[in-house]
């Protein structure tokens, strides 16, 4: 079981949920995810609009993935050099995902490499989730920063990003809260 998160005591003696992933959405919103997982109906639901996991289990899989979809969206950004899952990064830099842009130079010449690297988590989850991701991170080849246009350029890769973004994070509120991870490689052996 996983171990639940820091709750904090409000004036009027109720104990709410801590919901660190919703922190910046709506009170109402968070109000209403708060109580599904109190109830553990979020779990339910989001098995019920994301049955089954996706299959791109290695390295190699995924770098494919992220390059069709580079390759359908931004055909102007730079080479990808890398894209691998790395079982670090949710622990080491809280986050989901991670691009980096590395410049080597070659004599008078500069060249950039660019990797992506997105949390082993994302390996047992639905392909929608991994693809919020990896949308995520391709953005930031043409903007670094988490600004309208960035978001414009999501939203322009994937049309339900922000939707997907609240599931991830319903999601991983529902790992926070001591929940069992919904989808995994027995449970996709078995259907």
């Amino acid at each position: 079981m996983r171990k639940k998160s820091v709750l904090a005591i409000s004036g009027d003696g109720c104990v709410p949920m801590a919901l660190p992933y919703l922190a910046g959405y709506a009170s109402s919103l968070q109000n209403k995810a708060r109580d599904w997982l109190q109830a553990g109906k979020a779990g339910q639901w989001l098995l019920q609009k994301y049955p089954a996991a996706h299959a791109m289990r290695n390295d190699k899989a995924l770098y494919d993935y992220v390059d069709g979809l580079k390759s359908e969206h931004l055909r102007n950004a730079g080479l990808l050099h890398k894209v691998a899952y790395d079982s670090k990064i949710h622990v080491v830099r809280n986050a989901l995902g991670l691009h980096t842009r590395r410049v080597i130079a070659h004599g008078n010449k500069l060249n950039a490499r660019h990797e992506i690297h997105v949390a082993s988590m994302f390996k047992q989850t639905p392909e929608a989730f991994l693809r919020m991701i990896c949308v995520h991170e391709l953005a930031h080849l043409r903007v670094m920063d988490h600004d309208k246009a960035f978001y414009q350029l999501c939203t322009h890769m994937a049309p339900d990003y922000h939707q997907l973004e609240f599931d991830v994070r319903l999601y991983l509120s529902h790992l926070d809260q001591g929940g069992e991870p919904l989808w995994s490689a027995s449970a996709d052996v078995l259907a």
